[in-house]
């Protein structure tokens, strides 16, 4: 038989690719063996004597399935794991998200004047300390601070109008007993 590695890989080089995407005509063999230059081999490929083998298909349909399936959570037990919790989700990552949000919704609140600025220090710096683990309980807090501070303002105003009444209760006595004096007085003198 006649050895063909000369037209093979003058054919690699005129087509561009590698040897093993080369295929020679097995029932032209004699005519391929007589084409010695790169001209020769480029009209047989014209001719179809020498083709070039379409790419190899490396389906990924089943690497498609897989991954819809990991996003429902399937393969995600424990025997699947390799890295630590942590390696796979960092707490940093988990912190930074949260830390976000409660940040965000309390400078929301206080630009909308929902909470003055020092329930804002407060519950900012309480934030940092890890108080609240979620938005949920820090609006809760909020609506508890809110309202004690509501509460206090009442009762303030309720103290200092029992003490306007105390007062003017004293000096309406305070009068009356300066009018009865004088009375008494009057009375003396004549």
């Amino acid at each position: 038989m006649v050895s063909l590695r000369l037209q093979k890989r003058l054919a690699a080089s005129v087509l561009k690719c590698g040897e093993r995407k080369i295929w020679l005509d097995p029932n032209e063999i004699n005519e391929i063996s007589l084409a010695n230059s790169r001209r020769n081999v480029a009209k047989l490929h014209r001719d179809g004597l020498i083709i070039k083998k379409p790419a190899v298909v490396h389906s990924r349909a089943r690497v498609t399935l897989r991954n819809e399936a990991k996003r429902k959570g399937r393969h995600t037990g424990i025997g699947k794991r390799r890295g630590t919790a942590n390696a796979r989700l960092p707490f940093k990552v988990l912190w930074m998200r949260r830390i976000r949000v409660l940040r965000r919704l309390l400078k929301k609140m206080r630009d909308a004047k929902k909470i003055d600025k020092h329930i804002y220090h407060s519950l900012y710096m309480l934030a940092k300390g890890n108080q609240f683990k979620n938005k949920r309980v820090l609006l809760e807090t909020i609506h508890d601070m809110k309202a004690e501070k509501v509460k206090e303002k009442a009762l303030a105003e309720q103290a200092s109008a029992r003490k306007s009444r105390a007062k003017h209760r004293v000096d309406r006595r305070a009068a009356k007993e300066a009018k009865k004096q004088e009375d008494a007085a009057v009375a003396v003198e004549s």
